[in-house]
This record gives C-alpha cells, structure tokens and sequence, in this order.
C-alpha cells in the first residue's frame, strides 16, 4: 500500500503536467488559429481575376490564375503559401500550389498569382460533362483554398457560384 502512495504523487504532478501542456497547446492554437472565426471576423472574399494560359507537360493544360484576396477584417492576414482546388459540375477539375508569401492588410486586398494544372483526364470527363450542362446553359463550380502560415495560421476560403455557358444560338 506505501508503496502506491509513493507513486500517486508523481503520477498526479505528471497528469497535472500534461494537462498543463495541453492547455497551453490550446490556448496558443486559439490565439494563432485566424481572428476571423475567433473573434467574430467575416471570411475573406475572394475572386477570380484573371487567367492566363501556360505551358503544360504532355496533355495537361496549365494556367495562371490571379486570385484577387480581399480582407474585411481589422487584423492583416500574413501568408507564406496558397493551395487552391477547383470542382466543375461537382467533380474535380483542376488544382494548384504556390508558395508565394505576402500579407492581405486590413480592410484591404491583394492580388496572388498560382499555378493551376487540369489533368488530361479531367479535361475529358468535363468535356463529356459540358454536353449535359449545354442544356441548362448552367455549369455549378466551388473553388477552395487555403492561405498557409504566416502569424495567423492557415485561413481557408471558399467560393462557388454557376458559371453561364455561351448560348450556341446568339448570332454575333
């Protein structure tokens, strides 16, 4: 019996440590883990704006495209890498990385720039996809990202919406 009292106070004070640790893990993962969700913050916004074709390897096709960020926040959001995918009619379609580093200032925006790569496969089976969708004229898409590191942690964004096809039926 004396000797699991021995070993009871050792054992608390490394229970107690290990719960001290995990709430300090918690606390600066909150601190660090985007203002935005924490202290009440909007999302930041972000859009298209631009695309520009480059090369690509084999049958793949590869592009630019600017993301123009904008923050509506009253803290910068700093970065050190974006990750962005792309769905088309709910299927994936294209995806990039960057590790382009920077900062969104506060009530401000900025313009980033990755690389998106469309697999072969992908442009087939959306090829075959546009053929439905020439119908409704509709094509749905949602765009997710992530803006990387930086002081305030990773700050995910999203954006979807339906992107109109061009009616084959308007005389130019």
């Amino acid at each position: 019996m004396s000797f699991f009292r021995a070993l009871l106070p050792g054992r608390l004070s490394r229970v107690w440590c290990l719960l001290a640790f995990a709430a300090t893990l918690v606390a600066v993962t909150l601190t660090l883990d985007g203002c935005a969700g924490l202290f009440g913050g909007d999302p930041l916004r972000v859009s298209v704006a631009g695309i520009e074709p480059i090369n690509g390897q084999g049958m793949e096709m590869r592009f630019n495209i600017k993301l123009r960020v904008q923050n509506p926040n009253d803290s910068t959001v700093s970065f050190n890498g974006v990750s962005l995918d792309l769905e088309l009619n709910g299927k994936p379609f294209a995806s990039g990385v960057s590790d382009q580093a920077g900062t969104v200032p506060r009530f401000g925006e900025t313009v980033i720039t990755v690389p998106l790569t469309v697999p072969a496969f992908a442009a087939v089976r959306q090829a075959f996809a546009f053929a439905d969708a020439a119908q409704s004229g509709q094509v749905p898409y949602v765009m997710r990202g992530k803006l990387a590191g930086g002081v305030t942690g990773t700050t995910r964004f999203t954006d979807q919406g339906t992107l109109s096809l061009p009616s084959s039926g308007a005389g130019w």
